[in-house]
């Protein structure tokens, strides 16, 4: 489909949290290569390759999300074994959370995607073609104010690449 979109919602975050999440990235051990910082996001539902029709109902539908700002821990670091990812977490996911990513998958079905269907482990990648890390905890923990939430398209034509913020809503504060 010559209209395609891969597109997925996320937690974006502010300009101090990203900060510190590329300085973690750039403090694991090993081979692998950072995440570039603009791309540092946590996902919340991935609609995946879907006409622009589709992508563009999300987007007007993203205030629908109705969820307040929550503070986020970022404090365990894990791995991704089959896609060779490091990333940092929360050890506990907060209820907000948990329902926002809910809200999440439900807007993009509602708009005739189908998200990924599988439980929710919230994380940030933090390097791609890695190896495990080889601690468990980051040097200092991140805490996040989670205030908004984003629709990103990364590539063109459906196919990886670059990402391209399409719509943006603050959460309530």
């Amino acid at each position: 489909m010559s209209d395609a979109r891969r597109v997925f919602l996320a937690l974006w975050p502010d300009d101090t949290t990203r900060g510190m999440l590329d300085d973690e990235a750039q403090r694991l051990s090993g081979p692998g290569r950072p995440v570039p910082r603009g791309h540092l996001h946590l996902t919340l539902a991935f609609a995946g390759t879907i006409p622009a029709t589709q992508a563009d109902c999300i987007a007007r539908e993203m205030g629908t999300l109705g969820q307040e700002a929550f503070p986020l821990t970022l404090d365990r670091l894990g791995h991704f074994e089959r896609a060779h990812v490091s990333w940092i977490g929360p050890s506990a996911t907060p209820a907000a959370l948990d329902t926002l990513a809910a809200r999440a998958r439900d807007l993009t079905r509602a708009c005739g995607a189908t998200p990924e269907d599988h439980s929710f482990r919230p994380h940030v990648t933090l390097r791609r073609f890695a190896r495990p890390p080889e601690r468990e905890t980051p040097e200092h923990a991140i805490h996040w104010n989670a205030t908004e939430v984003v629709l990103i398209e990364s590539g063109q034509g459906g196919n990886p690449g670059p990402y391209k913020v399409l719509a943006r809503v603050r959460l309530s504060s």
